[in-house]
This record gives structure tokens, C-alpha cells and sequence, in this order.
């Protein structure tokens, strides 16, 4: 799926936001490893501190609608997750752009191994695209553990 394609999926999700306190609606678009699509939209809260990020909202439609298998441990006990992989994580903000994810989103997009980042341009319009790295660098995850 292409950028811009992805950033359209991200825009049509802001346009279900409830954001009647900040008036600032976000959506997002995630693609997965397995090529679906995955979205979610900003829910605020009048306690402020319980608003749902769009970003943290898709991750959690992604896991709710996941077909993968169950965690469970291996012969040693490790976990084997199934996580899904987020390739792309496309962010619209209705009205601002670029719209980055705040740091509790990056945090949990590393934690599905998220490869890039799509915002879009406040001049041009056109989607920017950002290794994850550069967002996150030195960030700490499952591997850390």
C-alpha cells in the first residue's frame, strides 16, 4: 500500500475522533506484516489523562481483531508471542500537519516492531515517510528484556 493511500486511511479514521475538548481529531492507519489495515481515531476524556491516542486505539483494534495465535512458551519457557508486525504506521491530524505520535504511542508501536512512520507535509500535502529509528532511537522493547 502506497503513502498517500495509507495517510487516506489515517484521515478517514480522524473523521470519527471525539475530540470535543481539544477540537483536534487524529486518526491513524496501520499496515501489518500480513497486509491488512488496521485504524483507530483519538477518544478524549474530560479527565484529560484517560484520552485514547488514535495510535494506541489502532494497536489496540489490531491485537482485538488479530488472527494470530495466542501467546504461550516454548520448551525453555520463553514466550513466544505471535505478535503482528507493524510495517507502516500512517498519523493524520485534521487540523495540523505533520502529526507525530506522542512518546507513550512511539513506545507501544516499537513493542510491534513498527518499521516506518507516515506524516504528512504542512506544505506540500505529500506523506512524509520516517524510519522508526529515527523517532525512537535507542528504544527500549521485548528484546531488552
Amino acid at each position: 500500500m502506497s503513502p498517500e493511500a495509507l495517510l487516506d486511511k489515517a484521515r478517514e479514521a480522524a473523521s470519527h475522533a471525539y475530540a470535543p475538548y481539544s477540537q483536534f481529531p487524529v486518526g491513524c492507519a496501520l499496515l501489518l506484516d500480513d497486509g491488512r489495515v488496521v485504524t483507530g481515531c483519538n477518544v478524549e476524556n474530560a479527565s484529560y489523562g484517560l484520552t485514547m491516542c488514535a495510535e494506541r486505539g489502532a494497536v489496540s483494534r489490531m491485537i482485538i481483531d488479530g488472527d494470530r495465535e495466542p501467546a504461550s512458551s516454548d520448551a525453555t519457557g520463553a514466550a513466544a508471542t505471535g505478535r503482528p508486525r507493524i510495517v507502516a504506521a500512517a498519523i493524520a491530524g485534521l487540523k495540523a500537519a505533520p502529526c507525530y505520535p506522542c512518546g507513550a504511542c512511539r513506545q507501544v508501536l516499537h513493542e510491534f516492531d513498527c518499521e516506518r512512520i507516515v506524516v504528512e507535509n504542512n506544505e506540500t500535502k505529500k506523506p512524509v515517510v520516517i524510519d522508526f529509528a529515527e523517532i525512537l532511537p535507542h528504544a527500549f522493547g521485548p528484546n531488552d528484556l
